[in-house]
């Protein structure tokens, strides 16, 4: 029922002690993995645990694992007291909030030097916000072809660091099923790979893209748009509509409709980070739609990157 208040939770110990005594009493575990800041997107995939697990448990964690040291982890939006009320709001409600301060803390610091401007001056590699603050965490986990290419290609670090940290919120929740939105398709193809090939006993559930009455991809950076710059960035989902509906309608060469795209968000004054026709489940770059693709977008508008998507079928 709508008004649940959830159980926080802040410490690795008693959330894997609420999973396992949870677990003990027949009941099955829904995790939806967030970085806060919710939206209808999130909201959605909730419901979407509803229908799969007993009960849902909603990670709130901002992961400093997954951020170069040029990117905008300082200005993540955060609003933790009103992601809780959001979720007092979600019919059938929320049965943990896991909102731990900090998931590399391992205790005595051994003295690792910091990197500067993010790269590691003893093995010149980009490192991370989490190794450039001089946090001993050595293991990281990588899913190694479906990460290059597309947001892996202008963010070397990102997504080693969303599966290491998924791995460790799996570890500590211990859920049954996990539901990601498919608005960061590549992340959600990785995650379900990881598990695939790390054998977690996990069902790894994606939820459809949510856009707002605009038609802007639900997204929590969207606060950082101006309201011109937000006005624009709907060339973005504008030009994806129309990719899909002239690939549905026969053409399908994967130039011509990225050409179309990348000229629209263009000449609305955005920056194209990449726009790309891949295999929704190898990710490999089409030059001709002949079987189920995915169109991916990341884009700038001012200092906001965007992301977007649309499945294609022919």
């Amino acid at each position: 029922m709508a008004g649940k208040e959830p159980l926080v939770i802040t410490g690795k110990d008693e959330m894997r002690q609420w999973s396992r005594s949870a677990r003990a009493k027949g009941k099955t575990i829904g995790l939806v993995p967030t970085m806060g800041y919710l939206h209808e997107g999130h909201l959605s995939l909730i419901q979407e645990s509803h229908k799969h697990a007993d009960l849902t448990v909603v990670s709130i964690y901002v992961n400093p694992g997954q951020f170069s040291p040029n990117e905008d982890l300082s200005t993540y939006p955060s609003d933790f007291l009103g992601d809780v009320e959001k979720l007092k709001g979600v019919p059938g409600g929320v049965d943990v909030v896991f909102h731990p301060r900090n998931l590399y803390e391992y205790g005595q610091n051994d003295g690792v030097k910091k990197g500067e401007n993010g790269v590691n001056r003893e093995e010149g590699k980009v490192v991370s916000c989490l190794e450039n603050s001089g946090v001993r965490h050595e293991t990281w986990i990588r899913v190694e072809r479906l990460e290059n290419g597309l947001c892996g290609k202008s963010r070397p670090v990102f997504f080693r660091g969303v599966a290491t940290i998924v791995t460790k919120l799996f570890n500590i929740v211990e859920p049954d099923v996990a539901v990601f939105g498919k608005k960061d398709y590549q992340q959600w193809k990785i995650i379900k790979r990881m598990v695939r090939d790390l054998d977690f006993g996990i069902k790894v559930i994606g939820g459809d893209l949510v856009r707002d009455t605009d038609g802007l991809a639900e997204s929590s950076r969207n606060v950082n748009l101006s309201p011109e710059e937000r006005v624009k960035a709907l060339s973005i989902s504008k030009s994806l509509f129309n990719a899909k509906l002239a690939a549905e309608t026969g053409k399908v060469n994967c130039k011509e409709l990225k050409d179309s795209v990348i000229r629209a968000i263009h000449e609305a004054g955005g920056k194209v980070d990449y726009a790309e026709i891949v295999d929704q489940e190898s990710l490999e770059y089409l030059e001709e739609i002949k079987h189920p693709a995915v169109f991916c977008v990341a884009a700038w508008f001012g200092n906001v990157r965007l992301l977007d998507n649309m499945e294609i079928s022919v």
